[in-house]
């Protein structure tokens, strides 16, 4: 098979597959790609609606491959950059029909359950709901209206040769129904019409709060796309135009304005200014950028305005490679998950034959037709298999999903059930096992004249760290330039003075210094606030603040 799949141009793709109602639909379209000619290996995950296919391209492509899930009854497209939007777009349309056919189906049988619920309790009054053609008239449209989906999902699976969840749906409430049908019309007895109607009524309520619950499983990579901005400006023919990031290809010189989102992965051409990496890194201070040095796609600018040229774009991009780890980590299937599918293969025809040895059983017991037929009904409708099939790779999306919120990225579903047995575990510290918010612990003064709290031009003769009153004066005169910048050093500055109770002065004049710190005018003093780089270009001797850190 190795051999085989190097002389092959072998890819692998990602199909959008909706109208999957059980383990046994998701089952039937991995059996139908794995059996397709072309295809090496193929996994169908029903939590995502996705088929991950892995296939020889000089024999089949990924579009034929739609075609073959399709012509089994499906829905299938190629998961392409707008395929979130049209998965979304497909679910918010399958919630709609089935909200419509759900409240059709509760408005005819919630009469009838609450008619006997009083009957159960010797409230007179509403029998006429149980008796005559009006259950009938009730049943009718929540059968071949509300329940018309579980006989075309049966339709379309006994079709192609197995059984799932709406041949087991179908029968049970079809034999119910038309078993009351002829006791209606035929001659008198006990009918079932309620029955048949609340199940297919609890049933669609079920599969709105799974469709519901699929769309919220989604939520991280949703808002790790939500990062990437919408346009970019870029320089061409030298006029700066604003484009969508699609558009955007490498060569491309990229601007990206202070407080901005960086489009695209590249390299700095021209300015200075720090970049907030945490979604990235977990680091909570920005990264200097000068010219020559990477930036990363979804990374915010802080302070600069800086030009790049663009290096990796769309699928190539550092945030994508991560979305696209995270969609592969929640559409993996663990060990059990794989155990669970061989199960839900076998569990239908299994639980057809129970359900007929259970009619013929109670028969024989009872010789009443009907009591056999509700048994028979009963097992048919409680052995539903959707939680086999979804509750692991529902599990796995939530898991990897909450991770990746996070920080944390899981490469598979096989890591997430292995982290059980974990002893131990190596973290980095900012941002993971620290909150990432950097706080003032120590005020130094340093220079001549630390006694008098006026460092900012001193020579450096040293550090005093016991005069109290220099400290406040400091921490007055740095937070009041520090207010008027956005540097997370230079919020836990402003938050110490508050904290000690300092009333923080206007700062005038105020300039951020990309690269280097800031400058302002305070009470008719100039000020400088940055690193050792800044001192040095103002003629400030640093070695006093060195020997400090």
């Amino acid at each position: 098979m190795a051999d085989k799949a190097a002389a092959q141009e072998v890819r692998k793709g990602t199909l959008i597959v909706t109208g999957m109602s059980c383990a046994a639909c998701s089952a039937r379209v991995e059996r139908v790609l794995n059996g397709t000619d072309g295809v090496i290996s193929a996994g169908v995950n029903l939590a995502t609606n996705k088929a991950t296919i892995e296939y020889d391209a000089d024999h089949i492509s990924l579009e034929k491959l739609a075609e073959k899930v399709t012509d089994i009854g499906y829905q299938a497209f190629k998961a392409e950059d707008d395929a979130v939007d049209r998965e979304q777009k497909a679910r918010s349309r399958e919630i709609a029909r089935l909200k419509g056919r759900f409240y059709v189906a509760a408005a005819c049988s919630l009469p009838m359950l609450l008619a006997m619920i009083l009957h159960l309790f010797g409230v007179k009054g509403f029998d006429w709901l149980m008796t005559g053609l009006v259950p009938f008239l009730l049943a009718t449209p929540v059968q071949f209206y509300s329940g018309a989906q579980f006989y075309v999902g049966a339709y379309r699976s006994l079709k192609s040769g197995s059984a799932n969840m709406d041949v087991l749906v179908a029968m049970g409430t079809s034999a119910a129904y038309f078993y009351s049908v002829v006791i209606t019309f035929t001659t008198s007895g006990h009918v079932y019409f309620e029955s048949s109607a609340i199940i297919i009524t609890l049933v669609l309520l079920g599969k709105l709060l799974e469709a519901a619950a699929r769309g919220r499983t989604s939520e991280a990579i949703k808002k790790l796309m939500g990062l990437v901005p919408k346009t970019a400006w870029v320089i061409r023919n030298g006029q700066e135009l604003e484009i969508a990031v699609a558009e955007v290809v490498p060569g491309d010189v990229v601007i990206v304005r202070p407080g901005e989102r960086i489009p695209v992965d590249g390299q700095v051409l021209e300015g200075h200014s720090a970049v907030d990496e945490s979604m990235l890194t977990g680091e909570s201070l920005p990264v200097e950028k000068e010219p020559g040095d990477a930036v990363t796609g979804a990374t915010i600018n802080k302070n600069g305005l800086l030009k790049f040229r663009a290096e990796k774009t769309g699928k190539d991009t550092v945030l994508a490679r991560i979305i696209r780890l995270v969609e592969e980590a929640q559409g993996s299937k663990a060990p059990i998950q794989r155990l669970a599918d061989v199960i839900s293969g076998y569990f239908v025809p299994a639980v057809l034959g129970i359900a007929v040895l259970t009619f013929i059983i109670w028969y024989i017991l009872t010789g009443e037709f009907a009591t056999a037929l509700i048994n028979f009904t009963s097992v048919l409708v409680i052995a539903c298999p959707c939680a086999l099939g979804l509750a692991t790779p529902t599990a796995i999306m939530v898991g990897t999903g909450k991770g990746a919120e996070n920080g944390i990225l899981f490469k598979g579903g096989e890591h997430l059930e292995r982290a059980h047995s974990l002893t131990a575990i190596i973290l980095d510290k900012t941002g993971t096992i620290t909150k990432g918010e950097p706080q003032v612990t120590d005020v130094r003064v340093c220079g001549a004249d630390a006694g008098a709290g006026a460092g900012a031009g001193a020579g450096a003769e040293g550090c005093a760290g016991t005069d109290a009153d220099a400290e406040g004066r400091l921490l007055r005169l740095a937070a009041a330039v520090e207010k008027n910048s956005e540097h997370p050093l230079a919020q836990a500055i402003v938050i110490k003075a508050r904290d000690n109770g300092i009333t923080i002065p206007e700062a005038t004049s105020f300039e951020a210094l990309p690269g280097y710190g800031v400058a302002a005018v305070v009470e008719g003093q100039t000020l400088l606030i940055g690193n050792t780089r800044l001192m040095e270009s103002k003629g400030i001797a640093a070695e006093a603040f060195q020997e400090q850190r």
